[in-house]
């Protein structure tokens, strides 16, 4: 008789809250103004291939996320990079644009364009942890992980308070990248594989960077 496992878990998360990040660095890509884009069509193109991305990662793999398809991970792992590309480009250009005394034409200006790259900046690295973690949410949500675990949830540790089969899902790495980002710690959830690690690294380092040199830099456009 086939015995059924003691903490039996949900079929895969819901595809939504990991689209609705996407359509968000979409649209704080749109914010930017036009005279810190690179060019107008490369703006609007991106725009465009990030949304046609996420349209193939839906289709094909609708409802919930469940499916083990190399192709699929690859697709995922493109479009994280895309997004992380323009992390560290937007980055990149703010930062010398500040060292190099740049005009801008009010702080709310400056501080939109940094909390706008700040923003696509935490959520490229919850999509990293959400990814790359235990082999991705189709491994994580059917036990099957071909990898060990990356970070350490306190949910874990206390499975009595939980739903049973509990594992972590996109809102999850993203609470811990916003904490990362903004605490420059990963609080509550435990790094415990060198990669995660030295991504919590870099993304706290373009976070300090980013805030610091934005806000010294607001406070001389007063």
């Amino acid at each position: 008789m086939t015995q059924e496992p003691e903490h039996p878990r949900e079929m895969g998360e819901r595809r939504l809250p990991m689209a609705l990040a996407v359509l968000a660095v979409g649209g704080l890509v749109l914010i930017v103004p036009e005279e810190f884009r690179l060019s107008n069509v490369l703006h609007y193109a991106y725009c465009v291939l990030l949304l046609v991305m996420l349209i193939v990662l839906i289709v094909g793999d609708p409802g919930r996320i469940d499916k083990q398809h190399r192709w699929l991970r690859i697709v995922s792992g493109a479009l994280i990079a895309l997004i992380t590309a323009l992390t560290m480009m937007s980055a990149a250009r703010l930062v010398l644009g500040i060292l190099e005394h740049a005009d801008f034409a009010t702080p709310a200006q400056l501080l939109i364009i940094g909390g706008a790259i700040w923003t696509i900046n935490v959520i490229a690295f919850a999509l990293w942890y959400w990814h790359l973690d235990s082999g991705g949410p189709a491994a994580r949500a059917r036990g099957e992980l071909p990898t060990n675990p990356a970070f350490i949830f306190p949910e874990q540790s206390i499975p009595a308070l939980v739903a049973q089969g509990w594992y972590p899902k996109f809102v999850d790495y993203l609470a811990l990248s916003f904490n990362t980002a903004l605490a420059f710690s990963p609080t509550d959830v435990a790094a415990i594989r060198h990669w995660p690690k030295l991504c919590m690294i870099l993304e706290s380092l373009i976070s300090l960077i980013l805030v610091a040199l934005v806000l010294a830099r607001a406070v001389n456009v007063l």
